[in-house]
């Protein structure tokens, strides 16, 4: 078998963009935070429209509504 044994030193790519990956990372956890805050609303109103007596509109109503008060206290 041939020994494939690095003979000087080791590459480790481009210089890393501390300021790019701080920007995508606070994207992310952004993203992740609408992310919660909307499937949150999501089962909240549904459950208001199927089990509260509020119907299709009115979990509309609630979810439009969780979301706006989300928007503002987030």
């Amino acid at each position: 078998m041939a020994d494939n044994h690095p003979t000087g030193p080791a590459e480790t790519g481009a210089e890393m963009d501390y300021a790019e990956h701080e920007r995508t990372y606070a994207m992310f956890l952004s993203m992740s935070k609408w992310l919660v805050i909307v499937c949150v609303a999501l089962l909240i109103s549904m459950a208001f429209g199927f089990f509260a007596g509020g119907g299709l509109f009115g979990g509309i109503v609630a979810f439009i509504a969780l979301t706006v008060l989300a928007f503002f206290l987030a």
